[in-house]
């Protein structure tokens, strides 16, 4: 699946992944490849991916790896997006 990361200043991310984690406002969720379509309002917490992901040199400090190996991105909340195996985050 496609996941694209974009917050009010640019876009940080656009990357393959195979699994996106966000912080929904009912709970943590999941969304693998052929997740259902869904929009979901984000609360403070980490978007969590992985996969073989390349995140430039730029903005790269704002991404850390987590001691599962998944990439983490903090937000102050923000919506999600999934459809046809995108997920757009948009991030405070």
């Amino acid at each position: 699946m496609f996941l694209e990361i974009v917050t009010p200043e640019a876009v940080i991310l656009t990357s393959e992944v195979e699994s996106v984690t966000v912080p929904g406002i009912n709970g943590e969720f999941q969304m693998l490849d052929n997740h259902a379509p869904i929009v979901s309002i984000l609360e403070k917490g980490k978007v969590r991916f992985n996969g073989d992901v390349s995140i430039s040199e730029n903005v790269r400090k704002l991404f850390k790896k987590d001691e599962n190996g998944k990439w983490t991105f903090a937000v102050k909340g923000g919506v999600i997006e999934m459809k046809d195996n995108k997920v757009i985050v948009l991030a405070d």
